[in-house]
This record gives structure tokens, sequence and C-alpha cells, in this order.
């Protein structure tokens, strides 16, 4: 049997650091609640944008959820969690979940921080707008199936559709 060895965490670098520094030059407004939390409220066109970075050094992860104000009744959870596997197949990067307590809609992501790694400010950049055009592209299809009572596969396919150009 090999042994692991463990690296000294005590000197890793907190990647909440890089995360604040990006945010504070977008100008969004962020509560930075413990060393390991990062609150960020940030205004899309549908609705408001709450995001939260937890970082776990035990882990050398990073964990990011975005939530906005929809919250599925225990009878619609059946059509969202369809609607839920319809849309995480189409993305490459991150998911959405269903947090079954309070039947809140987010959508998910993890960076592994292996070996005292730390982001860059262009991974966190980018990680912000993916996540921000995955909410922004889906959340009508979450409200024709929480609010108009369409299945998923009707919401998904009027979500389906990329405009071109403008009008």
């Amino acid at each position: 049997m090999s042994n692991i060895e463990f690296a000294d965490l005590s000197h890793a670098p907190n990647p909440l650091d890089v995360i604040e520094t990006v945010i504070t030059g977008e100008n969004w407004p962020f509560d930075r609640s413990s060393e390991d939390e990062l609150n960020i409220s940030v205004s899309g066109a549908w609705c408001d944008y709450h995001i939260t970075f937890n970082w776990r050094p035990e882990l050398e992860a990073l964990h990011m959820g975005c939530a906005f104000d929809l919250k599925a009744s225990p009878e619609k959870r059946r059509e969202v969690y369809a609607l839920l596997a319809m849309i995480n197949e189409q993305l490459w990067v991150g998911h959405f979940d269903l947090w079954s307590d309070e039947g809140a809609v987010l959508f998910r992501h993890g960076l592994m921080m292996n070996g005292g790694a730390s982001p860059t400010s262009e991974q966190i950049e980018a990680l912000l707008h993916l996540s921000m055009e995955a909410c922004e592209r889906y959340y009508p299809a979450f409200q024709f199936v929480l609010w108009a009572g369409k299945s998923a596969g009707e919401a998904m396919a009027a979500c389906a559709f990329d405009a071109q150009g403008t009008a």
C-alpha cells in the first residue's frame, strides 16, 4: 500500500481574494461574510442574481452558486427536474440544480485548486460570464414551467432558438 502525502495548505492562496478584485473592477455590490465566503448581487435582464463563492481549503475546492428568485412548489418539481435534465445536457460548464429543502433553482460550478493553485482573473471573469449567460438564457424556460404550467419539452422548445442580429 502506498503512502499519500498531503500538502501543507496553511499558506495556500485564498481564491476569494482574486474574485474580490475582479468584482470590485465590475462595481458589483458584494459582501465578504467570512474568510471563505463571498456574496455578490448582479442585475440581469430577467431578475437579480445572487452569486455565492465558497472556498473549502481542506478540499482545495472553490464552489460557485448563482441563485435567482424562482421557487419550485412540490407539485411542480417533477417537471422542473425534467427541465433541469434537458438544460444540463446542453451545458459544457456547470449545471443547474434544485435545492429540495427550499425549492430554489440555481446554477452551480466547482473548481479544484489543488496544489496551492489560485484562479486567474480571466478564469473568474469567464466563470461569471458563463454563469450569467446560462441563467439569462434558461430563466424563461423555468418561468414557462413554474408560472405558465408548460411541460419541460415545451419550455425548452420556446427557449431553444438563438436570436440573430437586432431589430
